[in-house]
């Protein structure tokens, strides 16, 4: 017979109730930052097309692109490369079966979070010593 003294009770456990594995964090972040790499993408081939385009059509797009938000989003941009990068070279490495124990995992997210951050902070650095 069914228990129809639950009460308030949900019916199976929420988001809430779970502690988040980093391993959980790092495939979410990778996802996303596949889909900024995109938006990114695409504004980078609009500022070309500009530059195609016409010299009105680039001062507008420049403008936009070289302003603090379109650094902002080329940064942005750059991060997601970056994590992007190292986070896909950890999945081209447990492609080849190797590096499931779960210490390794915890330390290998740990490792491509250090790396894409040392490495934006790279990018940084040479982007403004040009």
């Amino acid at each position: 017979m069914a228990d129809v003294e639950r009460g308030n009770r949900p019916l199976s456990p929420h988001l809430q109730v779970y502690k988040w594995p980093l391993n959980m964090g790092m495939s979410i972040l990778h996802r996303m930052t596949g889909v900024a790499l995109g938006g990114v993408t695409a504004l980078v081939a609009i500022w070309f097309l500009a530059l195609a385009w016409s010299p009105e059509a680039f001062a507008l797009v420049n403008g936009l692109m070289t302003s603090w938000l379109g650094w902002l989003v080329l940064l942005g941009g750059a991060a997601s490369a970056w994590f992007h990068f190292a986070n896909g070279l950890r999945h081209l490495v447990w492609d080849t079966g190797s590096s499931f124990g779960q210490r390794r995992v915890q330390r290998t997210a740990i490792l491509g979070l250090l790396a894409s951050a040392i490495l934006t902070l790279v990018t940084i650095w040479v982007a403004a010593s040009v």
